[in-house]
């Protein structure tokens, strides 16, 4: 079970071009009472982090139009954006690699399991609790 007793709402980005795969996720990310921000490209979620926007958590996949996620991943990283969770979320098996030499996190193929969600968005409110 995930608690947030004493914080804000996770904010969550969303970096996926397929609207079933927006709808799942977006739907499990729901259930955590995150508040979510949903972008179709790597390109658009560099474009918020430049804007000046924070995010605990973004579940990024791999394969979209204009920008990959893990091109995506390494210019929000090169942004100085350590502080923010970054999860693959790619269909692609052979993905990992990609992901993690960009500066992910954590990588998790799909379909991602509600448990696994569940235990980062845990670990992302722990560390947001510790902050305050």
């Amino acid at each position: 079970m995930v608690s947030n007793t004493r914080g804000s709402p996770v904010k969550a980005l969303l970096v996926e071009d397929i609207a079933v795969c927006t709808f799942i996720l977006s739907t499990m990310l729901h259930k955590f009472n995150c508040e979510i921000v949903v972008v179709k490209n790597g390109k658009e979620a560099v474009n918020l982090f430049l804007d000046g926007k924070k995010f605990d958590i973004v579940l990024c996949d791999k394969d979209m139009p204009i920008m990959s996620g893990p091109k995506a991943v390494e210019k929000i990283r090169a942004l100085g954006e350590t502080g923010v969770k970054i999860v693959g979320v790619p269909a692609d098996d052979n993905a990992m690699e990609a992901f993690m030499t960009a500066g992910a996190d954590v990588f998790v193929h799909k379909p991602m399991k509600l448990e696994t969600l569940g235990t980062m968005i845990q670990e992302v409110i722990n560390k947001k609790n510790i902050m305050v």
